[in-house]
């Protein structure tokens, strides 16, 4: 993919996140897509804060929006290449102070193989 396409599918992303459409957000994966971060770690320490499939992801982020209604991503920056996708947003959660994230995605064939989430 170039890398205009990645940066549109970063932005479809975000869309989805934000608009709590798990369907459409799981849809931009691969089938056995990763992904890790730093909440899942805490959360399901069994999995050493690593989800592989879809159907792990649906499950992660149904909990999520069920947990933290009100879960939104603003945009800070975003870069991509013809490989992948860098991203900054800022968390905001309800009762939570606005938290820097970065996150990575690996494309290949025009859909996320691995999301990489950092923070603090």
């Amino acid at each position: 993919m170039s890398a205009s396409e990645n940066f549109s599918l970063a932005q479809a992303w975000l869309d989805a996140f934000n608009a709590y459409d798990v369907d459409a957000l799981v849809a931009l994966y691969a089938e056995d897509a990763t992904h890790t971060s730093p909440k899942i770690r805490v959360l399901h320490p069994e999995t050493g804060g690593r989800l592989v499939g879809r159907q792990a992801l649906s499950a992660w982020w149904k909990a999520a929006n069920a947990r933290l209604p009100g879960l939104r991503y603003e945009l800070v920056a975003l870069t991509a290449d013809d490989a992948r996708v860098f991203m900054e947003y800022l968390r905001h959660a309800p009762g939570e102070a606005p938290m820097p994230v970065a996150e990575v995605f690996e494309v290949r064939d025009g859909r996320i193989v691995a999301s990489r989430v950092y923070h603090g």
